[in-house]
């Protein structure tokens, strides 16, 4: 626990919450800030500041917590779809730096959109290039 998180005084019990799921390692309950109603956020209990700063195994454990909160809101809220996800860092969009899954159930005609302009390569080389730099980066990382 870091004591200036509040994701860690949400787990603690400092600060309230509409939970809606726990066990022994993750937390999961709702956004207060909804993308759509229902919007979820699922954490790990264990601090960890982002995706590559968390252990495999408690990955493992937040992943399937997220999965679990997908199909219910399919089933609760007959959600037609659902978006997850989950940033790394203030210029990734972080707020909170403790990593979580955001769970956002989605419907046929909610005002929310994820509509970007997508962007393009400067070269057609450009793409292979950067593929290779990571695919190196990828077999070394931990």
């Amino acid at each position: 626990m870091t004591e200036d998180c509040i994701f860690c005084k949400i787990v603690a019990g400092e600060i309230p919450s509409s939970k809606v799921y726990e066990d022994d390692d993750i937390l999961a309950f709702m956004d207060i800030q909804p993308v759509v109603k229902g919007h979820t956020l699922v954490i790990p209990k264990r601090h960890f500041p982002s995706i590559t700063d968390t252990p495999d195994d408690a990955l493992k454990l937040v992943i399937a917590g997220v999965k679990r909160i997908a199909s219910a809101q399919r089933s609760a809220l007959s959600a037609d779809g659902i978006n997850v996800t989950q940033a790394n860092g203030a210029i990734a969009g972080q707020v909170v730096p403790h990593l979580h899954f955001h769970v956002i159930p989605r419907f046929e005609n909610d005002p929310h959109s994820w509509t970007a302009p997508q962007g393009s390569y400067d070269r057609p080389d450009e793409m292979q290039e950067l593929a290779k730099t990571i695919a190196e980066h990828a077999a070394k990382a931990q």
